[in-house]
């Protein structure tokens, strides 16, 4: 269970080259608990998440797993505790689905252990749970986006890490496997305690799934809270520059964005004629 594992982040500025993207930023993340990043495009979300994860530096400031720095654990101590899922990942030519789940036990295989009966059974509970059993032998690069999806994520949950991180899964995903995959995240929380982190760009599939709503604009920090605290007409505004009207989901009971277009505003009727 994660409620025993911390992670935050510390005074944090992050960049590339000359470039800042992120500024002075504090966080923490909710243990045992879903947190969604949500904010425009470049304003910063895939970049905070490669800095918990190690994946980019800090230029000022830290990250903080139980009270240690990210940057100074060794990596393989980190993996056994913090996966990551990141944005396009890229296979090694030809290898099978099966191999590359595999690979998701590698933070556990050490120079007195090796492989075993419980790597078996967490690769085929990932493969199962993810629903690409029947790929495990393909090659990973004549899949199509949405199965090459689903084996990343059967990747990352084979690791069996208490935190996740993982930056926009719902990429190539039709709207089914959409719901299939935060589904899935969904039970791994409530069942095993997995604290989660993701980017996703629906917003509306954010409130529904998270418990903690991060919103960055701008490389700082707009707002962070629950979703009914987070998703308002006025952060929609702010964050991206974007006029709404937020509802109660029907279903979920979470706020429900509905955007306004220029071209969708309900006119008038016209005046009746005196005639």
């Amino acid at each position: 269970m994660t409620t025993s594992h911390s992670l935050a982040a510390e005074g944090l500025t992050l960049g590339y080259g000359d470039r800042a993207v992120i500024a002075s930023l504090d966080l923490a993340v909710p243990p045992g608990r879903i947190t969604v990043i949500v904010g425009a495009n470049a304003c910063g979300k895939s970049t905070l998440l490669r800095s918990l994860s190690r994946l980019l530096a800090p230029r000022e400031g830290r990250v903080v797993l139980d009270g240690r720095e990210v940057h100074r654990m060794p990596a393989k101590e980190l993996a056994r505790t913090l996966g990551l899922l990141p944005q396009s990942p890229v296979a090694p030519e030809g290898i099978t689905v099966l191999d590359l789940v595999c690979r998701g036990r590698h933070p556990h295989q050490g120079a007195f252990s090796r492989w075993n009966a419980r790597d078996d059974a967490a690769v085929a509970a990932a493969l199962e749970a993810t629903r690409t059993t029947g790929l495990a032998d393909r090659a990973v690069d004549e899949l199509s986006g949405g199965q090459r999806q689903r084996v990343w994520i059967a990747m990352a949950l084979a690791q069996q890490t208490d935190l996740l991180l993982l930056d926009e899964p719902t990429t190539f995903l039709d709207a089914s496997h959409q719901i299939d995959v935060l589904d899935l995240l969904t039970d791994l929380n409530r069942t095993r305690g997995t604290t989660i982190v993701m980017v996703l760009h629906d917003l509306n599939l954010a409130a529904r799934y998270a418990d903690h709503l991060i919103a960055l604009a701008d490389g700082r920090l707009h707002a962070c809270g629950t979703p009914s605290e987070v998703l308002t007409e006025e952060c929609v505004r702010t964050v991206f520059n974007l006029e709404s009207r937020v509802i109660e989901d029907p279903v979920s009971g979470r706020p429900l964005m509905l955007p306004i277009g220029r071209h969708h505003v309900r006119a008038a009727p016209p005046a009746a004629s005196g005639r």
